[in-house]
């Protein structure tokens, strides 16, 4: 027989409590806050970082290398797309890489807060009271003294000078003394984080509002002038720069001096320049003579300019048949940077001309090799980088350059395509020195005049950058302290009361009621060493004419008093 069971209307289970859903969202926010501001997370998140920023050292970016990016695709023409996809190639920009920054950043604010304001109270409190059993300490040493505990205690603390000292009151009329140093240790440790976050927002401080730009000038007293992004070869801006707004100053390049071994290695790179900055450009005043090197840039106003590379540039003039002249020097492009064997091209336009047909088929470009020190002979080669013997290998192309087509062209070559479809034809090659000269078929002549030289320059601007040297070397004093300094405590009790009896005959010695004293001592550290400055402190406050007990280093199974 089966039976049901009923429950009474007046016993009916009651329904079950509605969930919370905003106090489980704030449970989880918190958890997450307490998780990701841990030191734990911080010190997760730096390696990440790191790790993240390995590729970057390997592999090109684009920003600072679009050439050797190009040279890397052409050699890796199947891993290069997979690892475009994933922002390999601009690193420093991609959201994954910029995820971990922002979250380390937001890391390190919630460690570093409440640490910093932990270590200021702590600063301020005052040190941790004698320990009720000294015994138990790693340090601890125990002994009598004839003085009374006021003298005990006076000369306690003349001995820890330098320490910060409580002395407090127990029952009984013992006193004590509790010392602590060190605490720079922690300060260390803070200073170093601090620093490392305002070097955290510096670097992005400088990659929002800072630029770089490199341009070619020509070493004759040529003018460059930092008024907007067309006057550079290549300019990489941050992010919040549109180049419409940049500091002004201008510069001239007069000289350059190279200087190279017999074997031909470099020994040293020098531009000799005059700069005038925005203050100068709006008063009139003489420009500032001042000098680059490699690896000692110029620095005013915030900005820097580097010498990154140099090389030379053939001068010709072209003298046309109805004895019109153009002479232009342009920058040929090393090909072998041990002996600066260099190619390029020279451009001209036949001046006098009416019509856009007449002038594509009457261009000239003088393209080849030039040779700082030739070898002489048929085949020009260079046997030196300096500028001993030049000769440059000339082929004279005339023709439609492709100048108005609308593509972009390298100013180290001529537009092959234009040289296949028969637009640009070569009327003349021969090797030419200083003074000679080439006659084409239509009577023009060409001369190789002169060489100059000319400098790559790399103007960086970067608003942050005094801030980051400061939290640089902030973060260095900061690790030294954290590293070097030991953090420890020092205790003394100071008990009056009659004299124990000598451990040597057992006679008590009359005279005053004399202090029993116990010292104790503990490293916060795991740092060896405080066991030689105890011993020093108990052999001064328990020296010599002072009885004193077997210390925990001197007899480890022996604490108690002498008897």
């Amino acid at each position: 027989m089966t039976q049901t069971l009923r429950t009474p209307p007046d016993e009916a289970p009651e329904p079950p409590a509605p969930r919370r859903w905003g106090r489980d969202l704030l449970a989880l926010a918190r958890n997450t806050w307490r998780g990701l501001t841990s030191m734990r997370t911080a010190l997760i998140l730096l390696f990440l970082l790191a790790l993240a920023a390995l590729p970057g050292a390997f592999i090109p970016q684009r920003g600072p290398s679009p050439q050797a990016v190009q040279d890397y695709f052409a050699a890796h023409p199947t891993l290069a797309p997979l690892l475009d996809k994933i922002g390999i190639f601009d690193l420093f920009a991609t959201p994954w890489f910029s995820a971990v920054y922002l979250l380390l950043f937001i890391s390190l604010v919630g460690c570093l807060v409440p640490r910093t304001w932990e270590q200021i109270r702590g600063l301020r409190a005052r040190t941790v009271a004698v320990p009720r059993n000294l015994s138990r300490l790693p340090h601890h040493a125990a002994g009598t003294d004839d003085r009374d505990p006021d003298e005990v205690l006076s000369a306690a603390r003349r001995r820890l000078r330098g320490w910060k000292v409580d002395v407090r009151e127990e029952p009984g009329g013992v006193r004590t003394i509790s010392a602590e140093k060190g605490a720079l240790r922690e300060v260390g440790n803070v200073v170093f984080h601090m620093s490392l976050l305002a070097l955290l927002v510096g670097i992005a401080v400088g990659k929002l509002f800072g630029y770089e730009g490199d341009v070619i000038v020509m070493a004759d007293g040529s003018e460059f002038c930092n008024s907007g992004i067309l006057a550079y070869d290549t300019f990489r801006p941050g992010l919040r720069v549109d180049g419409t707004n940049l500091d002004p100053f201008c510069l001239d390049v007069d000289r350059f001096d190279a200087q190279y071994r017999p074997d031909g290695a470099p020994q040293s790179f020098e531009a000799s320049v005059r700069y005038s900055d925005a203050q100068q450009i709006r008063t009139g005043a003489a420009p500032t003579p001042a000098t680059i090197q490699v690896n000692d840039p110029l620095r005013f106003d915030g900005e820097r300019v580097y010498l990154l590379d140099h090389g030379y540039a053939p001068q010709f003039t072209v003298t046309f048949p109805d004895g019109e002249q153009r002479t232009q020097a342009i920058q040929w492009e090393p090909v072998d940077p041990s002996t600066f064997l260099s190619q390029g091209a020279t451009k001209f336009d036949r001046p006098s001309v009416t019509t856009d047909a007449e002038r594509r088929r009457t261009q000239l470009a003088i393209t080849g090799l030039f040779a700082p020190t030739s070898s002489g002979g048929g085949v020009v080669t260079s046997t030196y980088p300096a500028l001993t013997n030049p000769e440059v290998a000339a082929d004279v192309y005339r023709g439609d350059l492709g100048l108005d087509s609308g593509k972009g062209q390298s100013i180290f070559g001529i537009d092959q395509s234009m040289v296949d479809q028969g637009r640009l034809v070569r009327v003349a090659r021969q090797n030419l020195t200083p003074g000679q000269t080439i006659t084409l078929d239509d009577g023009t002549r060409v001369r190789f005049d002169d060489v100059k030289q000319w400098v790559r320059l790399q103007v960086s601007h970067d608003p942050a950058q005094d801030a980051v040297l400061v939290a640089a070397i902030a973060l260095l004093v900061g690790i030294t302290l954290s590293l070097t300094i030991k953090r420890r405590r020092f205790w003394v009790r100071v008990t009056p009361g009659p004299r124990s009896p000598s451990t040597t005959d057992g006679r008590t010695v009359s005279g005053g009621e004399g202090s029993s004293v116990e010292l104790g001592g503990l490293a916060r550290t795991d740092q060896a060493g405080y066991g030689e400055e105890f011993d020093r402190l108990r052999t001064d406050l328990l020296g010599a004419g002072r009885r004193q007990t077997p210390t925990r280093q001197d007899a480890p199974g022996d604490h108690g008093g002498t008897g």
